[in-house]
């Protein structure tokens, strides 16, 4: 009697997990279908309002999703992915959620026919090994010296964005800035670090056009003392410092005892002497710009001024290394340990200027500068932040390049041919198996297929189209013009992708709609906040005694 009682149990418990799956499958599916419509350059925009009251108008999938607060943990998982794909290679964050979503949805039919999901996952990774080969075989390689090559596909990138419209201008800076920062490491390798060493400074007002990438640093500081130092400096000699040119407090409570009236004189003069000794240190190397990250005394800035040299203090940290990189000077710690090689000598020009009503510190025409900042200017602050947001994009794909020099068609022409490849080759496949490897081809056509509905085109005739040109796996670099909806030679219009950012596309989706679809069991470890007053008895009511009115406090405590 036993057996069945088991088989009911198992079948109770896989009800539960399609169930699972298919809420999973749901969520995943709306979180695609909100950024659908932002992909490609006919794309949608979205106004997001967000936590501060403040609005952000973009068209970023990242951007988007970043704002948006949703209960569902599929969901949120979704969301999760964008981010990854941000941080990792900086674009492609719309079409990882579109094919992680529609990846979700032909698996769908096969939950209902009781497939486990690991033959589904199973199908899925052969899919995406296959994908990365095929991507592979079409990639082209370029020579990154190549300037007019690497414009044309971070301009291809960017053209999917709000400043698409401002032609090269967007594409221009984010080249020059990341070939300023780039390091060889050896053997043909370079690394890009555009975090730490590529400054975005945005400045209301101007035109767009006046946004530029600068050969050096520019920080948003004034010299301490405006009137008696030099605000342009030719050629300076830069000192960097980590510490404060001022006397030390004393860390706890300091008790000093003066006997005679002298005393405290002598104290005074002690101060005055211990900062007097750290400035002669520091001028003794004949400096034309002293930068400390701490304070700066009013004696200091005097025997500073009075030796003609500018000063200026409390500059963030990141900012200092910047500087350091980008005038070969070396923060020192200590007035004592500077040393002659300390001194920053590559700049080319100290000058603070007045932009709008802040003052600026500009330290350019560095000879080899590592470091750089990019100084956009516009009407509005949204207009900026959008800039900067798809700036970022761009220097990411930028610094993609410079470290693995391959292009892979775009519009939509790499998905068909890996959707292509993978319908013949699923003929081969045996068993179970095949039918979720021909779904996962057929899942790759929603990126053209959705550039395709955002062009306004339509979409069937354009889509069986564009596969009769693939039928197999040829014409490798057809794919849809964004702009005109036209089924075109990408290599032509010079619309290109990164090799990167695609692998990481496929990569990001596939695996992590395998992950969504082995979960089946949602367990919430939240307790529910109980309304005030439920679940509790209802108090009987109090009879007061003679007893207790020996204890009652009449005043409050």
């Amino acid at each position: 009697m036993q057996a069945p009682v088991l088989v009911l149990k198992d079948s109770l418990k896989r009800e539960s997990g399609s169930k699972v799956q298919h809420a999973n499958i749901q969520a995943s599916k709306a979180v695609a279908d909100i950024i659908r419509t932002t992909l490609g350059p006919r794309s949608m925009l979205k106004m997001l309002l967000d936590a501060g009251g403040g609005i952000v108008v973009t068209n970023d999938g990242n951007a988007i999703l970043r704002e948006l607060d949703l209960a569902h943990p599929a969901a949120k998982s979704m969301i999760e992915l964008s981010r990854t794909q941000d941080e990792e290679v900086g674009d492609g964050t719309t079409s990882v959620i579109v094919l992680a979503g529609e990846m979700l949805h032909v698996a769908e039919a096969f939950i209902d026919k009781s497939y486990h999901p690991t033959v589904i996952c199973r199908a899925y990774n052969k899919a995406l090994e296959d994908a990365i080969a095929v991507l592979d075989k079409i990639a082209m390689s370029i020579d990154v010296k190549d300037r007019s090559t690497v414009l044309g596909l971070v301009k291809s990138c960017i053209g999917t964005k709000f400043t698409g419209q401002f032609g090269d201008l967007i594409a221009d800076l984010a080249i020059d800035a990341t070939t300023t920062v780039g390091v060889d490491l050896g053997q043909g390798l370079r690394e890009v670090d555009i975090k730490k060493y590529i400054k975005v400074e945005k400045v209301p007002g101007g035109q767009l056009e006046d946004s530029k990438v600068l050969k050096g640093v520019m920080i948003n500081k004034d010299v301490i003392a405006p009137g008696k130092m030099r605000r342009k400096i030719v050629n300076p000699r830069i000192i960097l410092l980590d510490c404060p040119l001022e006397y030390k407090k004393g860390e706890n409570q300091t008790n000093a005892e003066l006997v005679k009236e002298e005393d405290w004189g002598v104290l005074l003069k002690m101060e005055e002497e211990y900062i007097e000794s750290i400035c002669m240190q520091l001028l003794k190397f004949k400096p034309d710009l002293v930068i400390t990250e701490k304070g700066l005394s009013d004696l200091a800035c005097h025997y500073l001024s009075k030796a003609g040299v500018s000063a200026i203090r409390r500059l963030r940290k990141t900012d200092n290394n910047r500087i350091a990189k980008a005038c070969g000077a070396v923060i020192v710690n200590r007035p004592d340990e500077l040393q002659e090689s300390d001194v920053g000598t590559g700049a080319g020009l100290f000058e603070v200027k007045k932009i709008g009503d802040e003052f600026f510190a500009f330290i350019v025409d560095c000879k080899d500068p590592k470091a750089c900042t990019v100084l956009l200017r516009g009407p509005s602050k949204d207009l900026l932040n959008e800039v900067e947001r798809n700036l970022q994009d761009a220097m990411c794909v930028a610094r993609n390049i410079i470290k693995n020099p391959k292009l892979v068609p775009g519009g939509g022409a790499t998905e068909l041919t890996v959707s292509a490849t993978l319908k013949q080759k699923s003929s081969s496949i045996e068993g179970i198996e095949k039918w979720p490897y021909e779904a996962a081809a057929v899942a790759f056509e929603a990126i053209p297929r959705t550039l395709a509905q955002n062009c306004g085109v339509n979409v069937i005739r354009t889509m069986t189209a564009l596969q009769g040109k693939h039928a197999n796996g040829e014409n490798a670099w057809m794919g849809i013009d964004g702009n005109t909806g036209a089924i075109t030679d990408m290599k032509e219009r010079k619309i290109w992708d990164a090799y990167n950012v695609k692998a990481q596309t496929f990569k990001t989706a596939i695996e992590a709609a395998c992950m969504l679809l082995r979960i089946d069991d949602i367990v919430s470890g939240i307790k529910k906040k109980q309304a005030p007053g439920a679940g509790q008895a209802p108090s009987k009511p109090k009879i007061e005694e003679e007893g207790d009115a020996d204890n009652e406090q009449i005043l409050p405590e």
